[in-house]
């Protein structure tokens, strides 16, 4: 993205509260701060014009600001609260920039609680929206288990959701994936035309289910570290992700 000299800023939402895991955004994760882990990545990715953590927290600004990570101010209200989506936060972020002067080609909206984000996969992404001229791209993970073999219970019996796949081979179904829940990259300009992370012209990224998982639950966070674990020992040994 250097050689045609485009702007791009690495924006890290990571609100103060959290019901279902209190402290969420900085609770120790394999003995560090979670938040800590998409900060670096984007930090080390050498890549973003700026890194900034959009929070309501003081006690998360003051961390970011410790790691690094730049807080030129703290959200609204509006974007604080439990219905406020990635997008409003993200636009909230960008018109604040351009207040103050600072506009950007390229964002990447990444969350606090990513852990598998590394720069290496930061760079790629951005190398790859830029080369593609798309709108955007999304991480993605494909379903372990074909979806279109799924069951529903109906009066309290299963049924086949799409009884005609009820024998398709698993190989024989086209493979449908979902969000990787990690980062978003963005062309600013679509965006604000578009307002929404996942938009007209969105190419995927593929990730292996070793480098997912989302963390809603405290058995989901145990989950989360075991496979951190076994991912940085499999680079250890030089064997893919």
């Amino acid at each position: 993205m250097e050689k045609n000299k485009k702007t791009s800023i690495a924006v890290i939402t990571a609100r103060g509260g959290s019901k279902r895991i209190p402290g969420k955004n900085i609770k120790p994760f394999l003995g560090r701060p979670i938040l800590l882990y998409s900060l670096q990545a984007a930090l080390e990715a050498g890549i973003f014009d700026e890194v900034m953590v959009s929070t309501d927290d003081e006690t998360i600004a003051s961390l970011a600001e410790d790691a690094g990570a730049a807080v030129p101010f703290l959200r609204s209200p509006d974007t604080a609260n439990d219905y406020a989506t990635t997008t409003d936060v993200m636009l909230e972020v960008l018109d604040n920039y351009q207040k103050i002067g600072k506009d950007f080609d390229y964002a990447c909206c990444l969350y606090p609680t990513a852990p598998f984000v590394s720069a290496e996969k930061l760079a790629r992404a951005m190398r790859m929206l830029d080369d593609s001229g798309a709108d955007s791209l999304l991480p993605v993970v494909r379903f372990s288990f074909p979806p279109q073999r799924g069951v529903v219970i109906r009066d309290g019996l299963l049924s086949f959701r799409w009884p005609e796949h009820m024998f398709t081979r698993s190989q024989d179904l086209e493979p449908f994936y979902h969000d990787a829940g990690q980062f978003y990259c963005l062309r600013t300009d679509s965006f604000r035309r578009q307002k929404r992370l996942v938009m007209d012209r969105t190419i995927p990224m593929e990730l292996s289910e070793l480098e997912v998982q989302d963390i809603d639950t405290e058995a989901d966070w145990k989950i989360a570290e075991v496979k951190y674990q076994v991912m940085q020992q499999e680079a250890k040994t030089g064997r893919k992700e």
